[in-house]
């Protein structure tokens, strides 16, 4: 297990509380950096493909969380269909920081500020774990994808191009 940071995130606080197993790993990535979760990945010795971003939208006017595998990107429309809406366009980042608490490159879908419907791309549910954002930039977090699924109330379908 990788050396936890001194201080907490509300994304590993939730993961402490509900007694969650989980595995922190620090990176040093800048989030600037083209192809961003293929370097997080590598720098994790992990494959590409167990690695998954958080992406808020607006789907009919609400924001709605999206975790996709960094090998792809959000499929807004599939998005929508999957939160019961018909469109869905990317939030803005001021908006997306401001209801999840977090900054952009360290957005995780577990402890945002206010509680947002959550869809995790299909793919997760064939891996035994997978690695998200825990909250901070430089910090992914692993854990089995039913756990994430549990904890914000997730519904599963294919939402990655």
């Amino acid at each position: 297990m990788a050396k936890k940071p001194a201080a907490g995130t509300p994304a590993t606080a939730v993961l402490t509380d509900q007694q969650v197993e989980h595995t922190l790993h620090p990176y040093d990535v800048s989030p600037d950096a083209p192809n961003y979760g293929a370097l997080v990945a590598r720098a994790l010795g992990i494959g590409p493909d167990r690695v998954f971003k958080t992406l808020i939208a607006e789907v009919d006017g609400r924001l709605v969380v999206g975790v996709v595998p960094v090998t792809g990107d959000l499929d807004l429309k599939a998005l929508a269909g999957a939160a019961g809406g018909k469109r869905a366009v990317l939030a803005e980042r001021a908006a997306a920081e401001r209801s999840s608490g977090y900054v952009r490159g360290g957005i995780s879908p577990l402890g945002q500020r206010k509680k947002l419907p959550t869809v995790v791309d299909s793919s997760a549910l064939a891996l035994d774990r997978m690695f998200i954002s825990a909250g901070r930039r430089g910090l992914q977090v692993g854990l089995a994808p039913g756990d994430l699924i549990r904890l914000t109330d997730a519904v599963t379908a294919m939402i990655r191009t």
